[in-house]
């Protein structure tokens, strides 16, 4: 059968009949002068009766999909750079996790320190709530003077890792969710021995204040859509933040 047709409906009692009309194509072949075809011609008529002794509703529900990801964008990113004063009160207590209860404030710059003292430095994002955001730490020195691209310098990580020729290695301290806080992504910490500048020609060691100075790369990192050309026009955000002043005592 190539095609139908319905011809009608019909309220028979409590039947409802629907007439319709079937019949075959042909193929038909057309020349110059007139047309043949050497296909036979069909056609089919047909009635159908349904039930109409009772009335069906219809209920229709429309499922709302789940509402899309945002889409990853560049914005400002504050990131702050301080130094942990918290202190071991009771036994057992683990100092590395005790430093980081208080921190010093701007009225208690400069910080004294003994030389080899550890300096738990903590270095967070501000102002974010998107878990999928991660600090990274890449390069971070300590200078002689507030300016962080003053020298000398003395690096203290760098990509990220503990300057190998340093003899006191920087030590990084893991930031998860034991920690306590909100978003663990958005915090680093790490804790280096006290040390001072020393002149480069006579090797004295210098009374000079330090600074600490941290280079971060704020990462956007999606965990279920593919955001890769948002990435490389956003991704990579460098920012210098640099603590207050540090200065050495000589041990008595």
């Amino acid at each position: 059968m190539g095609s139908s047709a319905t011809m009608g409906k019909l309220e028979l009692g409590d039947y409802v009949v629907y007439e319709n009309k079937m019949f075959s194509s042909y193929e038909v072949a057309v020349g110059p002068l007139g047309a043949i075809t050497r296909d036979s011609h069909h056609e089919l008529y047909f009635q159908c009766r349904y039930a109409d002794t009772a009335v069906a509703a219809l209920a229709v529900q429309l499922a709302s999909n789940n509402p899309p990801m945002p889409v990853a964008a560049s914005g400002p990113l504050m990131v702050e750079l301080r130094l942990g004063s918290g202190q071991c009160v009771t036994k057992g207590c683990v100092q590395a996790q005790a430093a980081y209860t208080s921190y010093y404030t701007d009225a208690d710059y400069p910080v004294t320190k003994v030389l080899r003292e550890p300096v738990y430095v903590e270095v967070r994002m501000l102002g974010r709530t998107d878990p999928n955001i991660a600090l990274i730490l890449g390069h971070c020195w300590a200078t002689s003077s507030p300016h962080p691209s003053s020298t000398p310098q003395w690096d203290l990580l760098v990509d990220g890792c503990p300057y190998q020729y340093d003899r006191y290695l920087t030590t990084p301290i893991p930031v998860d969710g034991s920690s306590g806080l909100q978003f663990p992504s958005h915090y680093k910490r790490f804790v280096l021995k006290m040390f001072t500048f020393v002149d480069p020609d006579s090797k004295a060691p210098w009374r000079e204040k330090l600074t600490a100075a941290d280079s971060c790369e704020p990462r956007c990192t999606r965990q279920r859509r593919d955001v890769a050309a948002a990435g490389r026009e956003s991704s990579h955000k460098l920012a210098v933040v640099s603590s207050g002043e540090i200065i050495f005592l000589k041990k008595p």
